[in-house]
């Protein structure tokens, strides 16, 4: 018997969509009869989602999703919640279901580094002459991360094209391993560091969510939290005794890992208690000094 109630799913599959725009708008006319909520984009290329409902709507929606034959073999990684990790659905029609930008195609279909299970990625992160690069952005990097991965200097995904070239040249005879959070951002990284000349790349399939889950890794060698783009905001990975704590207070720098938003400029940083409480949220005295002057405007105007 399943003991919460509720269940988060997350999931993507590059696929051909012939009429995206007109699939998005029935989608979310379905999830709207449905009840779930959460977040799908949608794009000529395929589906990228996460949602969450009961069990009994989720269920319902693998079952009417792989019952299109474009998705009968979708892989869903699924999270049991005590609630709705969403307070809406939305399901947007977009031009990539990652945004990269690149002026070539790159269509993980037809190039995209190897695929390693959980217990062939851990095998080879202890390997001598490997490179491993988290193909996140690097506020997600900050909070939780492999072992001895590169953190990217990068705030958006489109921004690796250009970090790559900048920062990577010397790696193109290593061994490269890429991973992100659910493994769809890397089955287009994988396939970009091929062509922009490197010749050995593997991806974890089903990213760190994936590798959290195995039974025999149970997430070694990942230190921190996953950042997760819903309500949970990071979620545990490390299921051994090896968990550490690597992101730090962005005040105090005391090991956290706290994710808030500044409520003016809508930083995300990372805070122990201490600080959120010193601080009353806020990144900066000039952002608590922008909320304090237009408050005070609210109350001479009231």
């Amino acid at each position: 018997m399943c003991e919460h109630a509720y269940r988060i799913l997350l999931f993507y599959k590059y696929v051909n969509i012939e009429d995206p725009a007109a699939f998005t708008a029935e989608h979310l006319a379905y999830c709207k009869e449905l009840g779930v909520k959460g977040r799908i984009l949608i794009a000529g290329e395929g589906i990228n989602g996460t949602l969450s409902g009961t069990v009994e709507q989720t269920e319902q929606y693998i079952r009417d999703l792989r019952a299109n034959p474009k998705f009968h073999d979708i892989v869903f990684k699924i999270d049991e919640s005590n609630g709705h990790a969403f307070k809406k659905i939305f399901v947007r029609h977009r031009q990539e279901l990652v945004t990269l930008r690149h002026e070539d195609e790159l269509d993980p279909n037809e190039i995209s580094g190897k695929r390693l299970s959980p217990k062939e990625f851990y095998e080879q992160l202890q390997g001598e002459d490997v490179v491993v690069l988290d193909g996140r952005n690097d506020y997600e990097y900050d909070i939780g991360h492999f072992r001895g991965a590169i953190r990217p200097e990068v705030e958006s995904f489109r921004e690796f094209p250009q970090w790559i070239r900048d920062n990577m040249s010397q790696f193109k005879d290593k061994k490269i391993l890429t991973y992100c959070t659910g493994g769809i951002r890397c089955e287009k990284l994988s396939g970009l560091l091929i062509k922009e000349g490197f010749n050995d790349v593997a991806q974890l399939d089903g990213g760190i969510v994936t590798y959290s889950k195995d039974p025999e890794v149970q997430g070694r060698l990942f230190d921190g939290k996953c950042y997760v783009f819903d309500e949970r905001i990071s979620i545990p990975i490390n299921h051994t005794d090896e968990d550490v704590v690597v992101g730090k207070c962005f005040h105090c720098e005391t090991p956290n890992d706290h994710y808030i938003n500044c409520p003016v400029c809508n930083l995300q940083h990372i805070v122990c208690p201490d600080c959120e409480e010193q601080h009353q949220h806020y990144c900066s005295d000039e952002c608590r000094t922008i909320a304090s002057s237009k408050n005070k405007v609210l109350g001479s105007t009231a």
